[in-house]
């Protein structure tokens, strides 16, 4: 049966991949002709500052455990699954999660620029990989190759380190950093309208993305009304429901990763 699996079942067509990249160049230059967008002045102001047995923003560093757990239970999973075309960057994306869930953790204990970016840090790295992961199952394997994820960790640092450097100049510049958040947000769901399916057997299906991509763009409406939710409902901020979308959103995409991979390569035994 492995030979059924030499060649890949739906190639994306030129077409298929110039239009991703040219709905990528476009919100470049988009973001390009913007301007600088610095960071709200009050960013670290977040509605619910309540403690909890001595443990400050309680709800807000606490909500991240769920980030910590699937990234490092799934990675465990993923490891002992071989010769799954996308592993490399799905592997990348767990280790990425469960960083993200220590990082936030930690930066809301002390909310500060300098512990921001250790936040950042791994939301970046995620985003990255879960990209590469997407476009490795769908458009060309070398995306989940190590050099193109080497080298997309290497941009998402850069993003953030624009980021830190541009703050500590006096002018700071979001940019780099809302592209590569946003990127996945446009790529994704434009490439399952065009009907982009899984070039091989064992890729992450249809409706996980459509189960995660709400869920994600729901965490980004609660993040941005942290102070409205609080108010309305009392018990729960909106960046705390942030945190439990966010990663919902995550679960969705990862369950979905280790189940295809392992059916997949125990289909090839």
């Amino acid at each position: 049966m492995s030979n059924a699996h030499a060649t890949d079942h739906y190639p994306a067509s030129f077409s298929q991949r110039w239009l991703l990249f040219s709905l990528a160049a476009a919100t470049a230059i988009a973001l390009a002709s913007h301007g600088a967008i610095p960071q709200p002045a009050d960013y670290h102001a977040f509605a619910d500052a309540r403690g909890w047995l001595g443990l400050p923003n309680a709800a807000n560093v606490l909500s991240n455990l769920p980030f910590a757990l699937i990234g490092a239970r799934n990675l465990w999973r993923l490891s002992a699954v071989q010769n799954s075309r996308a592993r490399s960057a799905w592997l990348c994306f767990c280790a990425a999660l469960a960083c993200t869930g220590l990082g936030s953790a930690f930066y809301h204990w002390a909310p500060a620029n300098a512990s921001l970016v250790l936040d950042r840090l791994p939301i970046a790295w995620a985003c990255a990989a879960l990209l590469c992961a997407f476009l490795s199952e769908r458009v060309d394997a070398r995306w989940g190759q190590a050099s193109t994820l080497c080298a997309a960790f290497i941009a998402a640092t850069a993003s953030v380190a624009w980021w830190w450097f541009s703050e500590g100049q006096g002018h700071g510049d979001l940019r780099p950093y809302l592209y590569l958040q946003f990127l996945p947000m446009l790529l994704v769901p434009a490439a399952l309208c065009m009907k982009l399916r899984v070039r091989q057997n064992g890729g992450v299906p249809d409706a996980a993305w459509w189960a995660a991509l709400p869920l994600y763009a729901a965490a980004k409406l609660m993040e941005l009304a942290d102070h409205s939710v609080f108010d309305a409902l009392l018990f729960t901020s909106g960046h705390t429901l942030k945190h439990l979308l966010a990663a919902a959103a995550a679960l969705c995409l990862v369950r979905a990763a280790v189940g295809s991979a392992t059916l997949s390569c125990g289909s090839r035994r």
